[in-house]
């Protein structure tokens, strides 16, 4: 049977497989970077709307979920988002920043790609795809049967990401690997995803799909300032989508539709007006959404008819709107998976197993989650290329 034998053979050509195939093969180490679809890196093509939202100027630790907070602190201070712009300069790729330090490609994420690529190339590194990775055993070296023979390597790397997104290809591969070496895992849940609500809850908020406004999202002790979308199941948007990975089952979201008002003084300001409620909220509010929450939360009278005790109960309401989720929509519409490979059995500066010298687990496979806002790419680049420097 032919064997292949590499130094370094990584499962999984996405972000962070790529950065750790060229840091590797430009330290003059022999890669082989496998995976099993036909089209290469296609979450980083779809990502942010074909643009690829690549990195956060303002990545920090603070912006990562993980059971073991501090294990993203070296890995992120070692490969900063300034490293990979300098790599999308020498490569003419053009960028620009949008809201909140995040970083989009000026033409289609395809460049990206396309740089990633050509920097493993100039490197060297062997690519086998498409190519099934099957049976992993483990002797003075890794022993990998595929599609297309074995393949014997020193270090083997898992960079087959989570379960989010499954149509493009997402499967639980790595997690079998960690399981089958005897490396715990963390609870995994879909993150960066929309929220549903029981139907009939949600029944007197349908008509407001597709209405949108700035709101600030609260659970636990996170928060979120950002667009909340109403969806015919229930809320989407950037600050729907940033608590989801924080939001606990069973449990209430704390929402304030109107950070900038206080209502309780607007209100007593105006009590005199003769407006009706919802023609006067729509001063503040979407025109759907005030019509709602005239005619829902309250009754819709001119102010001056409103009871005093009323207003107050709405102001509070509009200020701190308690609604629980029935769930999420799932890993079909979630950008990442929360948890994964628990990273207190791995190196914070290599990546690499503790208990299991040369394996090696990168990118969103592991328990560390970015918020939205192009941080998990840039996880994907600095874990890639910590464990390209160890390999």
């Amino acid at each position: 049977m032919n064997v292949q034998k590499t130094d370094v053979l990584i499962i999984g050509a996405g972000a962070a497989g790529m950065m750790c195939a060229l840091t590797a093969a430009q330290r003059g180490r022999s890669v082989l970077l496998l995976d099993h679809a036909h089209k290469l890196a296609e979450k980083i093509r779809i990502s942010g709307g074909g643009r690829c939202n690549f990195t956060n100027l303002n990545a920090k630790p603070e912006n990562y979920l993980s059971l073991n907070p501090h294990f993203c602190r070296s890995a992120l201070a070692r490969f900063t988002p300034q490293h990979f712009i300098a790599m999308l300069d020498r490569h003419g790729i053009g960028h620009h920043e949008k809201t909140l330090g995040q970083l989009f490609c000026d033409d289609e994420s395809e460049a990206i790609i396309a740089m990633l690529k050509s920097e493993c190339d100039a490197a060297s590194v062997h690519w086998s795809m498409p190519c099934e990775a099957g049976e992993i055993r483990r002797g003075s070296a890794f022993t990998v049967n595929t599609a297309r023979g074995i393949i014997e390597s020193a270090s083997l790397v898992i960079a087959t990401g989570g379960l989010s997104i499954p149509k493009i290809g997402a499967t639980p591969f790595g997690y079998k690997v960690a399981e089958q070496f005897g490396v715990p895992m963390t609870r995994l849940k879909p993150g960066l995803v929309p929220l549903n609500f029981h139907p009939e809850e949600w029944a007197a908020y349908t008509d407001l799909s597709g209405a949108s406004l700035e709101a600030v999202v609260s659970f636990d002790k996170h928060s979120f300032r950002e667009n909340l979308l109403f969806t015919h199941r229930g809320l989407s948007g950037p600050a729907i989508l940033q608590i989801s990975s924080y939001w606990e089952p069973g449990e209430p979201l704390d929402i304030d539709l109107l950070p900038d008002h206080d209502m309780r003084e607007i209100f007593a300001q105006q009590r005199g007006s003769k407006m009706l409620l919802g023609n006067f909220l729509a001063q503040y509010l979407p025109k759907r959404l005030a019509d709602i929450v005239a005619t829902k939360w309250a009754q819709n009278l001119p102010l001056n008819q409103c009871a005093d005790k009323e207003l107050r109960a709405l102001a509070d309401k509009l200020k701190h709107w308690q609604i629980t989720p029935t769930g999420t929509l799932g890993y079909s519409k979630a950008e990442v998976t929360c948890g994964g490979v628990d990273t207190r059995a791995l190196s914070s500066k290599t990546m690499e197993c503790n208990d299991v010298p040369g394996l090696f687990f990168i990118g969103e496979v592991m328990d560390v989650t970015g918020q939205l806002g192009g941080y998990n790419f840039q996880w994907a680049w600095a874990s890639g290329y910590a464990a390209g420097q160890a390999v």
